[in-house]
This record gives structure tokens, sequence and C-alpha cells, in this order.
């Protein structure tokens, strides 16, 4: 007897069986029989759409969360750390090759 294969379902297939779980038109062993899932899975999928649900509406956009970078520091920033590895890898001299 070979053992089934682990198989990962898609983000939208995930989303659709939860949503038909939470509708509660099918017994959950109706719904995993019909999608060939295990029962505890959907549960669990059904509880991850229920915590993720409010962020949907609650999360503010992407482009807003991120902050102002100033190039000119970090260029600035990099001219230094580079003089400093500059300086330290002539003060050590070569490194020994193993």
């Amino acid at each position: 007897m070979s053992k089934r294969q682990r198989r990962n379902h898609l983000p939208a297939f995930k989303a659709k069986v939860a949503l038909a779980a939470l509708r509660g038109e099918k017994t959950l062993a109706e719904l995993a029989q019909q999608v060939d899932v295990h029962p505890n899975q959907i549960t669990t999928w059904k509880a991850q759409l229920l915590d993720g649900a409010a962020g949907v509406f609650g999360a503010a956009p992407r482009s807003e969360a991120a902050p102002a970078i100033d190039v000119k520091t970090l260029h600035a920033k990099i001219g230094e750390l580079t003089l400093t590895n500059d300086f330290l890898s002539g003060a050590l001299g070569p490194r020994p090759v193993f």
C-alpha cells in the first residue's frame, strides 16, 4: 500500500471551502467528502478565515505604511561603512586560505 502524496491547496480553494463551511448548507462531513479533504482541515481553514476577516476591513493601505526613505543619509552610511571596511582590511592584512 503506497502512501498518499502530500497535497498543497491553493489559497482560493481554501477560502472557497471555508466559506462553504461557514454557510452551513452542508455538514462538515458532507463537505469534506465532496472536496476530498479531512474535516479537521476544513475546521482549521474556517478558523483562519474568521481570524483574518477583520484584517480585510481594518488593514491600512500598504503604501502609507512604508516610512519615508532618506536616500542621502543611506548613501552617507554606505560610504562610511565602505571606508571602515577598507581601513580594516588593510590594517589586518590578507586572510589565510585554508
